[in-house]
Formats: structure tokens, sequence, C-alpha cells
């Protein structure tokens, strides 16, 4: 540890001031007279990207300074002006360069050149997908992910390539909702500019999770002056649906401020069925619950630009979920001369609060950049169901109650610095610390036969967790002719602490250890690209999943908390190809010690089945992909592909030896109808997945939207057919002690109208600020 840290701050030093640097200055006028507040970008002629940006001061003057070689050019743009374009310069020294501009007569809007499609790249590291410059009309995160090619959207969640433990970012940390179909239901895609799918996540990134990352972008407040946003939508799922939101932003002088609130009602329903036997009874379960979540989310950042150089803000976000529910389930019991009925249902009031503050401080220029933020989430789950018998049944059954309360406390502290030499050679840095505390505590009652619940102190638990984890980490991207390498190791020690009422024994887990990546790529030719990337991951277990609680869905059905879990840890290895910076052929291997599983077992005495998770001996991943546009049919664009897959799941203690290859079609494609109604569909089929301990059978996906821009596009109106074929796993789970049949779906038709309405400027200046990675939060894996 002490020699790697040697190396590192040896070489920072020995290069810190290797590169020469410079100064762009000048003046924005008009008519010879200063003009304030004028944006002044500066491009990298090269690579076509924003290098930095500024606004001119009150006396129309613009700096930017410690810029290193290279090749630029500079844009200036006003509000009622027209925006002016430099030619391409080398800068080799200091250099003054100053603009007129002129009144914008005709009209005052910005001239952007848009696509119908999103810009979509592929890298070494992650597929990315710019949906900022693109017309289309999406609804939700749903929408947008459904735009990445490979990835499949279906009522468990989100998968790519076989690999369904994939961890969602925004803005390079967790979001704060903590579902999956709360998070990809509520989340406006307004909002994003682009989506990143990162396969192999480099040293900046912290090393939790074994499957792909997803980082969502947000849109930044870069529009001069006060601007805002208006959506209001409503559906036929499950029930009538419903939701609106509105949020506003302003940039005057050197403060930066933006706030919105929202609020959601949608309606879906997750629909179960098993078939199984125990000993000589064939039981039958039907379990329908629906879902009908509420959630008000409200939040307000501001950003103050001490000067060019030097920013401070805070963000501050509050999000309130309540979701009540009755869910039903029936199970048909019968024999060779019986059948018997055990009916029951189970009231589920949840209620979900997040609250979150991140203060930041960034120091920028051309060539360096260091960030420091801390960021603070308190989260607070409280649930409450009571399983209860129904008439018509014929099996005797108590009544239970289960109350569980759950309270996280994260607070992360994070610094970042980049060092950037030239446009082929950046070096970065930086360190985290973050706490963890949570604590859950399950109390468990029985009805007796006056009415009354009495608690049940053997059934009762309450699990408390500390966790510590401290991170280093270096990363290198070099450019030398057609090659490109990036390269990083990040060293993270973590301690975490459990105690568990039941026993009252703490249990304890240190781990510290390297985590290294890379990545090489080369330029075969003008358009081909060949890359090779390797990434070392660790996947620690979710807090709840280390709890020891008994958690019962219906009388027969459980999940059951495993102390014991241990994390596990993966080698990635990926090789691509892209043409034109697309994605075209991919294959993909990754081998995990120690992976976690969701085992599904049965009980032959008590017939009840039981779900909790486990390590396994071996589990391996093999997948190629084949991705094209589909720019070759007149007037559509939009992405096809294939998917083949290989599966792995083996644990030797437990009878477990799971293996499938599996195939996937999948298209998404957008198509200008008269009237300038864009429409899109996209769909998928597979031959069959291994979905958990499911061996499903062929599945499939359909959804298709119109959408059409009004009042100089300020109005934007979206009418979406989702799940139109929406065939779920159906298949069977036959290992350990269970062979049953099974069906995992939910409600179809979905129906969805959307408005949004754009006010407010439309001119601004470009600002970054990326704030803390937040990983613990996405192992809080709690569901709606």
């Amino acid at each position: 540890m002490n020699t790697l840290i040697k190396i590192i701050i040896v070489s920072i030093l020995g290069v810190l001031s290797a590169q020469a640097q410079n100064k762009i200055s000048g003046s924005i006028t008009e008519n010879n007279l200063p003009l304030e507040f004028a944006n002044v970008i500066l491009y990298n002629e090269t690579l076509k990207e924003v290098i930095t940006g500024t606004i001119s001061n009150e006396k129309g003057a613009y700096i930017f300074n410690d810029v290193v070689n290279g090749n630029y050019y500079i844009e200036v743009s006003m509000l009622g002006f027209k925006t002016r374009t430099s030619d391409a310069f080398l800068l080799t020294t200091n250099k003054t360069l100053d603009f007129s501009l002129n009144e914008e007569t005709e009209s005052l809007d910005e001239v952007v050149i848009k696509s119908k499609r999103p810009v979509i790249r592929q890298t070494a590291e992650k597929l990315i997908v710019d949906l900022e410059k693109s017309e289309m009309i999406n609804s939700n995160l749903q929408d947008v992910m459904k735009r990445v090619p490979g990835v499949l959207v279906t009522n468990n969640g989100i998968s790519y390539a076989g690999q369904s433990n994939i961890r969602i970012l925004i803005d390079g940390k967790t979001t704060d909702y903590m579902d999956m179909d709360t998070l990809l239901r509520d989340m406006p895609a307004d909002n994003i500019a682009r989506v990143e799918l990162i396969e192999q996540p480099g040293a900046e990134f912290d090393a939790e999770g074994s499957g792909p990352i997803i980082n969502i972008i947000l849109k930044k407040n870069v529009k001069l002056g006060t601007h805002g946003n208006v959506v209001g939508w409503v559906g036929e799922d499950e029930g009538f649906e419903y939701g609106t939101s509105a949020s506003i932003a302003s940039y005057k002088n050197k403060l930066n401020w933006q706030a919105s609130i929202g609020y959601s009602s949608p309606t879906w329903r997750e629909d179960l069925f098993i078939k199984r036997t125990v000993n000589n009874e064939t039981y039958n379960q039907t379990t329908i619950e629906p879902y009908n979540p509420q959630s008000i989310n409200a939040g307000a950042s501001v950003d103050y630009y001490i000067n060019e150089n030097h920013s401070i803000g805070i963000g501050v976000r509050r999000n309130t979920t309540n979701s009540d529910r009755v869910s039903k389930s029936s199970n048909i019991i019968t024999s060779e001369t019986t059948t018997d009925y055990l009916l029951s249902k189970n009231n589920y009031d949840r209620d979900q609060v997040v609250f979150n503050v991140n203060p930041y401080y960034e120091f920028k220029t051309e060539a360096h950049k260091f960030t420091a933020d801390f960021n603070f989430v308190d989260y607070s789950n409280d649930n409450l169901n009571t399983i209860s018998s129904l008439s018509g049944s014929t099996i005797a059954y108590t009544n239970q109650r289960y109350l569980q309360d759950g309270e996280y406390q994260i607070k992360t502290y994070k610094v970042d610095y980049t060092r950037t030499f030239s446009e082929d050679f950046k070096l970065s840095f930086g360190s985290k610390y973050s706490q963890v505390n949570t604590d859950s505590d399950l109390m468990s009652f029985s009805q007796n036969n006056s009415g009354t619940f009495n608690f049940d102190e053997d059934a009762s638990n309450r699990f408390l967790v500390d966790e510590n984890i401290f991170a280093l980490y270096s990363k290198l991207n070099l450019t030398k002719g057609k090659w490109s390498f990036s390269g990083g190791l990040r060293f993270e020690d973590s301690n975490t602490k459990g105690i568990s009422s039941s026993d009252n024994e703490t249990r304890e887990r240190k781990i510290s250890k390297v985590f290294p990546s890379a990545s090489v790529s080369r330029k075969i030719d003008k358009s081909l690209s060949a890359s090779v990337a390797y990434s070392y991951r660790i996947r620690r277990p979710n807090y709840n999943t280390l709890n020891s609680f008994v958690t019962y869905y219906d009388p027969l059905s459980s999940d059951v908390g495993n102390e014991n879990l241990k994390p596990s840890f993966t080698n990635n290895y990926q090789f691509n190809l892209t043409y034109d910076g697309q994605p075209f052929f991919t294959v993909g291997y990754s081998e995990t010690k120690d992976d976690m599983f969701q085992f599904i077992s049965q009980n032959n005495e008590t017939a009840e089945i039981m779900r909790t998770t486990i390590n396994l001996s071996d589990s391996k991943n093999w997948n190629f992909r084949l991705f094209g546009p589909l720019s070759f049919i007149k007037g559509v664009e939009g992405y096809t592909g294939f998917i083949v897959n290989y599966n792995k799941f083996e644990s030797n203690p437990n009878n477990l030896n799971l293996q499938k290859w599996s195939l996937m079609w999948f298209t998404q494609a957008s198509y200008e109808l008269p009237w300038k109604i864009n429409a899109e569909i996209s769909g998928n089929y597979g031959t069959g997945a291994l979905e958990g301990g499911i061996d499903a059978e062929w599945f499939a996906g359909l959804d298709f939207s119109f959408g059409k821009k009004f009042l100089d596009e300020k109005l934007k109106v979206n009418l979406g057919f989702n799940k139109m074929l929406n065939r779920g796993f159906v298949g069977v789970i036959n290992y350990n002690n269970l062979a049953a049949d099974i069906e995992s779906n939910e409600s179809r038709q979905n129906i969805q109208l959307r408005v949004s309405y754009s006010f407010g400027s439309k001119f601004g200046k470009n600002k970054n600020h990326r704030n803390a990675s937040e990983e613990e939060e996405n192992r809080i894996d709690d569901n709606n």
C-alpha cells in the first residue's frame, strides 16, 4: 500500500509542470460597446468537444487560463444576438481573440442541428446513448432504457447480455428511489441528457457490483435567465394512473439555482403462478399483487460561481413514497382423494422517506479539475403487513402481523483531482470515505382467539450494521497515434460489523483489496476500431440480505436472510469492434467467485417454499453481441441486433447445477409519419433464459408510441402503448428437492398520454459538476 502511494506521488510530481500553459483572452462587443454575460465556449477542434466555458464580465472581457497546447476554436452566443464562431487555431502561446456580435433581427431561436435518433457511441469501457440533441419524445426512464441497444426491460427489472445484477447511478450516484419499478416509472425522460452503460468501470467508480453500471446523466441548468418545464400525464394499466411535475431554473450573474417538485400515482400488477408436488399432493398457487404507490419528490440546488475557476454549491432532495395494497393468494391442494383450499390475503402498508443533502466545492481550469463533496442520506422504511385467512379456506391458519421498521444513514466524503497535460495525456486520482449505519427491527405478532395480536419474541429480531469503507484510486489515460490506453488501480479497505438481537453476537468482516481495471484501443482503419478491457470487481451483500429475518408473503412463501453471506469477486473481460464509433461486435466473459444467488427450497413436511441468498461454487457468463443500424431502410432510424448468451450457476452443497445457452433478438426504430408525427417501436424476442433459478422458456415484448411537438417545440405530446406483447418468464424450477412449474408475469396493455410544456430562455453557460458516487445506497435494496 505505501509503495503504491509513493509511486503515484512521485509520478505526479515528475510530470506536474511538464506541459506549457497558455492564456486565451479577449472582449465581446456590439457597436464597440461591451456586452456583459455573453457565453464564451472553448472547443477542442480535433475532438469537437467542449473544453470549458465562461461568461464576459461587465467590461465585456473574458479569459481562459492554463490552456495546454492544442487546436481549438471559440463560440460566442448571447440571447438576442447571432452566434459567432472563430476559425480553428493552433495554440502554442498566449492568444487574444475579440468578437463583435450582431443583433438577431429575424428570430431569437437557437439554431441546433438535431437528429431524430440519439447519438450512440461505443468506447472500450462503456456504451453512450446521447439524448440531448435528439428529437425523440420519451415519457420516462423506462422508455429511455428501451433505446439502449441490448437492454431488456421486464417486470423483474433490467437485464443486459444475460446479467440482471445491474446498478443504476444518477450523475454518478445512486438514485434516491429504493426500488426499480418506481425509478423506471417516475423519472421523467425530459431531464436526461445521456445514458452510459458501463460494463468495465474504471478506477474512479466504486469497485462495488459484479454487473454493468447504468449511469444516468441529467441535464444541467445551462440556460441564461429563467426557464422551466411543466409535465402532466394520465394512463391506464391496472386502473387509472396519473402524475405531474414542475421544474424551474435560473442563471443570473454568478448565481445558478434549480427547483423541482413532482407527484405520481402509477398502477400495475404482478402475477405469480406456481404448480408443484409435495409428497403425494399437488399445490396450485396463484398470487395476484396490485401496486398503486403514491410518490412525492422535491428537490433544489444552488451553485455560486466565486470566479471563473472556483464554485460552490449545495443540493437537497426529499422523496416520500406510500404504498398501501392488498395481495391475494390461493393454494389449491389436491391428492387422490381430497381437495383443500388455503386462501389468504396480505395487507401492506409501506412508507418510505429519503432525505439527501450534498454540498460541494469545485476548482476547474482547462488543465486542472478538483472536486470535494459530502453526501448525506437519511432513509427510513416503515412496513406493516398482515397475513390473514380468507373465507372459503378449508385449512386453518393463525393470522400473522409483521412490523418491520428500517433506518439507514449514509455519510460519504469524496475528493477527486484530474490533471490534463494534453489531448493525449490525462491523470486522475482521488479518495473516498463512507460510513453506513443501519437499524432493522422486525416485530412479529400472532392473533389469538379474541382477535388480539400477541407479540412473538422468538420470531422477532433486530439487526444492526455498521460499515466503514476507505478508498484510494489513480487512473491514467494515454493516446499515442492509433493506440489509446486507460488504466487504473483502486484500493478499498472495508470493515463491516453486524449485530443480531436474537443471539446478541457480533459478526465482523474486514476486506482490504486492490481492484485493477484497464482497456486498450486501436484504430484499424478510418472506420473500424478494436478494444480489449478488463476489470476486477466486488459485490458486497446488501444490508437486508444480511438480515436474519423471515418475511412471509403468504402462509407458504417467505424470504429468509443470510447473515453468513460472503461478498463475491468478479473478473470481467471484453473485446469490442466498433464501426464509426458505433457498437458492432462484442465478446464478453465474466467469472465470479462466491456469486450471490437467490436460492429457493421446499420443506416437504410443512410444504413451505423459502427463498434465501446463497454463495455459489461457480458462476460464469459468456455473451456474443452483434449490433447494426437500420438506416439502410429508407426513412427508418434505429438499431437491431442479436445477443447469444451462456450462463452457468453451480452450488455443490445445495445440489444446484444450472446452465443454458440462449439467443435474444431486439430492435428499436423510429419513422416520421405525415404531419411530423414521430412513431417509435421497440420489440424483443428471446429463446429462453436463466432468470434467477427459473429455467425460462421463450419471452417477448412489444411497445410503440407516437409523439408530436407544437408551439415552436415548446409543447410536446406523447401517446405510448406499452406491454402490448409482454410474455414474462414461464418455465420450471428444478433443483435440490423442488420441482415446480412457474410463471412470473405482470399486467399488460398500458396506455399513457404525456404532455410537457417548456418556457423561458434558450441560451446559457455550460457548467459541469458531478456529485459523489454513493454506491452504498444501492445496497439498501428495498422493494416498494
